[in-house]
């Protein structure tokens, strides 16, 4: 793969640069701490992991995080899995999430959106009275410091109270979209035993109402510990019989109480997407995502108090809690809930529109569906005010930088970005003041000590390796949820490395220190010794009008040979006749290399995904080496369980 000098796509200019909140950030830590004032971007990133503990001091100074009880050192245990962050500290996630009351009463914390795109304000002061109502209502419930509560809630105001309200009492929040049925939702509950459960009577989606009362009553009849179940009337009906009234929980003038809990005290419980069993109950800290989040956001993202930040997601999603951390740096956040193209493809631009965002998140795929839909953005809608366009999900292919740069506008700051659920945060993605170059993101973060390795651990430049992550991140889990010696969060990220954490994406790091995302290595092809990535596949074949979208498998044989079958769906009226099945060929040939060309290319009835939107490749490799479909894949973590019988059934027809 070249990485040689190709010209960036967008340049920051140079008041952009000086007014980024990390230059000033920069030049504050080299005068208070020793930071490097010269050499930008790339001599801080450096500082910031030769000296962990001072960057991580410094990010705690500059946001003025309040710890209500000093910490003895920032760094006590540095080893992985278990490094202990700020021992001694105590704080409040929520308290730091509601600071902007006090300054900025009347200015709106959030814009909540539904399918009519028009948005409504919550005011700071009247998401701090709800959380100070609701957290009350909690601790008279009985929710003490380390129970659990959980959400099966849309992305609407009453989830965000509830978050805030759970952290500010010290619970622990979990949630879950309503699209997920009741054995998915139950396969991530029952593992954490929640004692209250926040529940909407159904949500709008595409134009339509779907009910969910009757998997509300499975939910309350499975989790055996529950105490109090909360009616959220989205779609207008009485509450059932033995529920709690939202609108009752969260009517007093209520000071807020936060309990001022260890750096270390569970926030949150987050679930990886559980294709092949039991999700993992990924638990992260009040003060490990505190620090994590204001740096991305207030950083890495340049969000402070006069930006609008609007993130497509669910709260089935880490990008949910993500966003919500917004309020963090002061942001408004904005709040969608809703299906991402009703009533057209155009949507999220028309939200971006009319709620002023600053920072518009959304997924590649979406970006990729409006380029093959023909939408234009700038055209149809004024989006002046979106100073960038940030995606993730999966890699975003080189033709989707070049649209967003032709179609929204040539002075777009594109920031790619790639983290992870285990997490909650980025490894590598958005800096201000750095050039982005096409398909590429654009460093890894601060204080995050990446690398590309090879199978002996060796550093690499300009080829392809394991993500690693060398040195401790604060919002990495501190465990995961019945997982009592810890085997299972070892087996996770530190079996290949010892002491190293190995993420399982192929990466390239440039000699330019950008890099580029080329797939998960656990479901990674591998011709004649030659590895490649999925999605440079992906990118090549959807860029041809017939393919809707693609799956490409590598399976080894019994017999030590290898298949590489690439499935296609087809785009409406698009027949897979001899004449396309060249055409794809002879992209991948020319575009990518000989090696990548698949052994075979079948048409699919459509690609399964993860609830979260991601294609489920090592499931159907499962499938493919005569796995059982109970056993290669949790039924409830995917979106169409019906797809996986084609190719349950095509393996056994190939046995």
């Amino acid at each position: 793969m070249s990485t040689a000098n190709p010209q960036p796509l967008w340049q920051p200019d140079p008041e952009r640069i000086a007014k980024a909140r990390i230059t000033r950030f920069q030049a504050w830590a080299a005068e208070h701490h020793g930071a490097p004032a010269e050499g930008g971007y790339p001599a801080l990133h450096r500082w910031s992991v030769d000296r962990l503990d001072t960057f991580w001091k410094a990010v705690t100074e500059w946001f003025d995080v309040r710890f209500s009880t000093p910490y003895a050192r920032v760094l006590g245990d540095r080893a992985m899995p278990g490094a202990q962050w700020f021992p001694g500290a105590t704080l409040n996630y929520a308290e730091h999430a509601l600071r902007a009351a006090a300054d900025r009463p009347g200015e709106p914390a959030l814009l909540c959106v539904d399918e009519t795109h028009e948005p409504r304000p919550v005011t700071w002061s009247e998401l701090r009275r709800q959380v100070g109502s609701l957290a009350a209502e909690l601790r008279a419930l009985g929710v003490r410091p380390g129970d659990r509560v959980s959400g099966y809630l849309p992305n609407i105001p009453q989830a965000v109270v509830a978050l805030l309200a759970t952290a500010a009492v010290g619970a622990v929040w979990t949630s879950c979209a309503p699209d997920f049925g009741a054995r998915s939702v139950l396969d991530r509950f029952q593992q954490v035993e929640p004692v209250v459960l926040f529940t909407v009577d159904g949500y709008r989606y595409g134009g339509k109402e779907h009910d969910r009362r009757q998997i509300v009553a499975e939910l309350r009849r499975e989790l055996p510990t529950l105490r109090a179940v909360v009616h959220i009337p989205l779609l207008g009906t009485d509450a059932p019989e033995g529920t709690l009234e939202w609108s009752a929980l969260t009517a007093q003038d209520t000071e807020p109480v936060y309990e001022q809990v260890p750096f270390d005290h569970p926030l949150w419980v987050l679930y990886s997407s559980g294709t092949t069993g039991l999700p993992k109950a990924i638990v992260q800290s009040q003060g490990g995502i505190l620090v994590e989040h204001l740096k991305q956001l207030g950083l890495h993202c340049d969000l402070g108090p006069e930006d609008r930040f609007f993130w497509y997601t669910s709260t089935g999603w880490m990008m949910w809690n993500f966003l919500v951390s917004g309020l963090l740096t002061g942001t408004t956040i904005v709040l969608y809930d809703g299906s991402p193209g009703h009533p057209d493809t155009g949507a999220q631009w028309r939200i971006a529109e009319r709620t002023g965002a600053t920072l518009y998140g959304t997924s590649a795929a979406y970006v990729m569906a409006c380029r093959k839909a023909g939408v234009h953005p700038a055209r149809d809608y004024d989006l002046s005010t979106v100073g960038c366009v940030a995606t993730t999900g999966s890699p975003l292919p080189p033709d989707g930088f070049r649209w967003l740069h032709d179609e929204v506008r040539e002075d777009l700051w594109i920031a790619s970005v790639s983290g992870g659920t285990d997490v909650c945060s980025c490894f590598a993605g958005a800096v201000p003041t750095l050039p982005v170059y096409t398909g590429e993101l654009q460093a890894p973060g601060l204080g995050t000590d990446l690398s590309s390795w090879d199978p002996s651990g060796r550093p690499l430049v300009d080829e392809v390796g394991e993500l690693v992550v060398t040195q401790p991140m604060p919002s990495m889990p501190i465990h995961f949820w019945n997982d009592p010696d810890g085997s299972r969060y070892h087996d996770s990220y530190f079996d290949t490395y010892p002491g190293v954490w190995r993420h399982g994406d192929w990466i390239t790091v440039t000699s330019r220190g950008s890099v580029i995302i080329h797939g998960r290595s656990d479901s990674t092809l591998n011709r004649q010794g030659v590895r490649m990535g999925s999605a440079d596949i992906y990118e090549v074949v959807e860029r041809l009008p017939e393919i809707r979208e693609s799956l490409v498998i590598g399976v080894e044989q019994p017999d030590g040979g290898y298949w590489m079958p690439l499935f296609v769906h087809l785009a409406p009226g698009a027949v897979l006749d001899e004449t396309l099945l060249d055409r794809v060929k002879r992209a991948i040939r020319e575009q990518l290399s000989p090696r990548h060309v698949p052994d075979e290319i079948i048409e699919v009835p459509g690609i399964p995904h993860t609830l979260t939107g991601k294609r489920i490749e090592v499931p159907v490799k499962r499938l493919l080496q005569g796995t059982p479909l109970d056993k290669a894949v949790n039924p409830g973590s995917i979106d169409n369980l019906a797809l996986l019988a084609f190719y349950e059934k095509l393996a056994r027809e190939r046995a």
